[in-house]
């Protein structure tokens, strides 16, 4: 079939899936607000809109015209982005027609129905109360699973949701070398006398707090009229690129975990900002997955927002709205101490914070596969904290309470954090490379050179390619660990005078 022959099948194709698109993004918006200004009595309504607008989204992916038009759509002479369009959808229809109707929309009413749970549960350190949600979100993630390809494991078929284009395999050699590389480091650094900086040593109100973090999103260049910054229980980010919202949450006794949540919320927005506008409810308008969107986070986080360039600059907007006296390398030192001692995933260090993900990821896969009891899950976290961190929790608010992605069912979710770190310092090599006085351009508060290249090399491209081609043109580099180790260890080798 040519492409004269066909091209009615190829728009009503995309017709059919920006509809879907956009019911799933609708969807979205009422999540946001879940988590942010609905009140506490309304779960029971929302839990049946966000049911609804799943089935009706699947319904669109599954049904018989969608698929004629697909199988049309295959057939005819595709230019490369049609091509890719084509691509992405077959992959989405093909995992979408496995799972039955009834199933998805129950998994929809059931995360809606466990985050208000998981709330409560935290907020009184009992993970009993949360159990019978992850019992029954788990169930469903099997069958879920079993339905799309019942001969591989349930954790690898998940797993792919997020990362569609890497295997598990590459994120078990990724966690791998990160356990291998890190854990001698950081035990190194323990073993140091080094004696840096601690300058936050009062108490910062929300309010200062909150008007620091609009001042740390404005100074970064985040748009105003496309976003907005709130709180919530666990700092996230979601949107479209024409309105890309942000949340963040205090803690009045150290800034710098906040300031480090909005960094990384706003590498997300800008992400999704970032996107072709043009292509908005395609393929071609949408990221390239979690490994690719936590590296965008990561990458403003770490690389820009913990740098010592950055803060020399960026610790006036601290003090000004603080009432802090502190200098740029006292809050680079303060930004990059590692502290092993540290419960919190979202507060981790750069180093110590994929032994996190290591756990959260071993604990999974053994959830799933029936080796670990849903009961068990505190002792066994606490078993891991101790042996990957040296620390246990007192409570199960402090350990295995502490995520929100079991309320979404997100089970394979994980290791995308750890992928997305090390892709964040292949990106970020590849772009000091290729542009001239980055460094310096970060010290004067400068980020548009990065914005643009960021933009050209990643966020432009939205889903056209695979993780691994996508890597390929913007670093010249297959996917790899290495710029990760490389850097961290020459980086903090420095700062601890090893």
């Amino acid at each position: 079939m040519s492409a004269d022959d066909s091209p009615d099948a190829y728009d009503s194709l995309l017709e059919r899936y920006e509809r879907a698109t956009y019911i799933g993004d609708a969807a979205g918006v009422l999540s946001w607000d879940q988590e942010v200004v609905m009140p506490e009595g309304g779960t029971p309504a929302r839990s049946k809109q966000t049911s609804a607008l799943s089935g009706a989204r699947h319904d669109i992916l599954t049904s018989d015209e969608f698929e004629a038009d697909l199988n049309a759509a295959e057939d005819a002479d595709l230019s490369d982005e049609q091509a890719a369009v084509v691509r992405e959808i077959r992959r989405e229809f093909d995992r979408a027609a496995k799972v039955p109707k009834s199933l998805v929309e129950r998994i929809s009413e059931e995360t809606s129905n466990a985050l208000p749970i998981w709330k409560e549960a935290k907020a009184e350190d009992d993970w009993e109360t949360f159990a019978p949600q992850v019992e029954t979100l788990l169930e469903l993630k099997r069958e879920y699973a079993n339905h799309i390809d019942p001969e591989t494991d349930t954790y690898e078929v998940l797993f792919a949701d997020y990362e569609p284009w890497l295997d598990l395999s590459v994120a078990e050699d990724v966690l791998e070398q990160l356990r291998d590389a890190l854990i001698p480091l950081i035990d190194e650094l323990n073993e140091t006398d080094a004696d840096l900086a601690t300058p936050f040593d009062g108490t910062y109100s929300d309010d200062d707090q909150f008007s620091l973090a609009e001042s740390t999103l404005e100074y970064l260049g985040y748009p105003e009229e496309h976003g907005r910054l709130d709180t919530a229980p666990h700092p996230f980010s979601s949107g479209t690129q024409f309105d890309a919202r942000v949340t963040t949450r205090f803690d009045n006794e150290d800034p710098v975990g906040s300031i480090g949540s909005v960094i990384h919320e706003f590498g997300h927005a800008t992400y999704t900002l970032g996107l072709p506008r043009e292509a908005y409810g395609t393929p071609l308008g949408q990221n390239r997955g979690l490994t690719v969107h936590e590296s965008q986070s990561r990458l403003w986080e770490n690389h820009v927002g913990r740098s010592a360039s950055f803060l020399s600059s960026y610790v006036d907007l601290v003090n000004d709205d603080l009432g802090t006296d502190i200098s740029g390398r006292e809050l680079y030192e303060a930004a990059n101490q590692v502290y092993p001692d540290n419960l919190i995933r979202v507060e981790a260090d750069e180093l110590t914070y994929h032994m996190h993900i290591i756990l959260r990821f071993e604990i999974e896969r053994d959830l799933l596969s029936g080796d670990l009891d849903v009961a068990d899950v505190p002792e066994a976290w606490n078993a891991k904290m101790e042996e990957y961190l040296g620390v246990t929790p007192d409570t199960d608010a402090e350990g295995c309470l502490q995520d929100i992605h079991w309320a979404h069912g997100s089970f394979g979710y994980f290791p995308t954090y750890s992928l997305g770190s090390v892709l964040a310092a292949q990106l970020f090599d590849a772009a000091e490379s290729d542009i001239d006085g980055l460094d310096a351009q970060l010290a004067d508060g400068e980020f548009d050179a990065l914005h643009e290249w960021l933009t050209e090399e990643v966020h432009q491209h939205g889903a056209r390619y695979t993780t691994n081609e996508l890597v390929k043109r913007a670093t010249g580099e297959e996917f790899s660990a290495d710029a990760f180790i490389d850097y961290a260890d020459a980086k903090f080798s420095d700062l601890y005078d090893l």
